[in-house]
């Protein structure tokens, strides 16, 4: 058994159901085969060894950042449409990704793992570039919707990429459900589930679906989803009223998921800035988080998600760093001051967004909406450190 022991440090450990940070102006923290085992303030007990000791002279120790809300496949594709709102910089950006093959997806998935690591991002939500490739949007609306479907080895090397760069993940498929039977669906999003639990439970974190709702021009496609969550047993994070187009049309959609009976602990919004109070009341009511991307939003000229009305309604929210082809640089640092930034500036309110909030929604927020809390987000005994 591999063995750590961290000492004089400034331990962070944000802990779970407290309202502070869990800061110890001095503390240790004992890891065991990758597994946090103790920690503790001031020196460690008498008699506590392990297999090597890092004294880290009064350095921050804090969980790992987490990103509620990523695609990674993106990291090599920064800088295109740099003056566009987001359907026309997607149009700008995914063209490119149209035509790679599964090898090209792999690549550019392990870049974007790798930066994040780089960066302190060690746990990431990571929307896979769906099977069919990217269509338009016109007034809300998608063209076409039957473009044909990449092999299902375009999904699972995608995968594949974040496992290889020893980043955890939790791994979001897109059901695609405007081509093929239902049954269809279903055994194609079945093998692409079963490629990601089949890796190592401690690297790959779960599986999700990519809620397409926002984008699918078929009205079942929140039914289908919903089967699909009950089914399989996988989470959905829909990106969702997120542009500032068409914005009546996007809140008409709402009410798909609301009836399918979505809105419940394994369901997220990412972005969720159209919103109305009934939107928002409705997912109070129904136990659904959301996903907080200030950075992507203000690059693309989304507008500004109401975060402190969200809290205090009680709903989750966990922080994501989005694509690093729109916000350049994958920087939970730069991501966190945006946030407080963007709701200071609305609010005129200081205490609106505060440092301690947004650590906390970029760690362990993420992981309790993502469902991994029990593994990751904070410095506590049986979680990976």
């Amino acid at each position: 058994m591999a063995s750590l022991l961290v000492i004089n440090a400034r331990l962070i450990t944000v802990a779970a159901g407290a309202d502070d940070l869990g800061y110890l102006d001095e503390g240790w923290m004992l890891v065991e085969d990758g597994i946090i085992a103790a920690t503790g303030a001031g020196q460690p007990p008498a008699g506590t060894t392990a297999d090597e000791t890092l004294d880290v002279a009064g350095a921050f120790v804090a969980p790992g950042f987490i990103s509620s809300h990523s695609h990674l496949f993106t990291s090599g594709l920064r800088g295109l449409g740099a003056n566009e709102t987001l359907y026309g910089w997607c149009d700008s950006m995914l063209g490119f990704t149209a035509n790679l093959s599964p090898d090209d997806m792999y690549w550019s998935t392990l870049h974007g793992s790798l930066d994040f690591l780089a960066n302190g991002v060690t746990t990431a939500y990571n929307f896979t570039d769906p099977l069919q490739a990217w269509e338009s949007m016109v007034d809300g609306k998608r063209l076409g919707g039957n473009a044909p479907l990449r092999p299902v080895e375009y999904h699972t090397r995608q995968a594949d990429g974040c496992r290889d760069a020893g980043l955890r993940f939790v791994d979001a498929i897109g059901m695609d459900v405007s081509t093929g039977t239902d049954d269809e669906i279903f055994d194609r999003f079945a093998a692409e589930v079963a490629h990601t639990r089949a890796m190592d439970p401690a690297l790959a974190l779960g599986a999700s679906i990519m809620g397409q709702v926002q984008w699918s021009p078929r009205p079942e496609a929140a039914e289908l989803e919903v089967e699909a969550m009950r089914r399989f047993g996988v989470t959905n994070q829909a990106h969702f009223l997120e542009s500032p187009e068409a914005v009546p049309v996007q809140q008409a959609k709402f009410a798909m998921y609301r009836d399918a009976g979505a809105l419940g602990p394994d369901m997220m919004f990412g972005h969720f800035i159209q919103t109305t109070p009934e939107i928002i009341r409705a997912t109070a009511e129904g136990g659904a988080s959301m996903s907080w991307q200030p950075a992507s939003n203000g690059r693309l000229a989304s507008g500004v998600a109401l975060v402190p009305e969200m809290l205090e309604l009680g709903i989750r929210v966990g922080m994501g760093l989005d694509d690093q082809a729109c916000t350049d640089l994958a920087d939970p640092w730069g991501n966190m001051r945006a946030g407080i930034f963007m709701q200071r500036a609305r609010t005129k309110d200081p205490l609106s967004m505060t440092p301690e909030t947004v650590l906390r929604l970029h760690t362990l927020g993420g992981a309790e909406i993502l469902g991994v809390a029990d593994r990751v987000g904070s410095l506590e005994v049986g979680k990976f450190a």
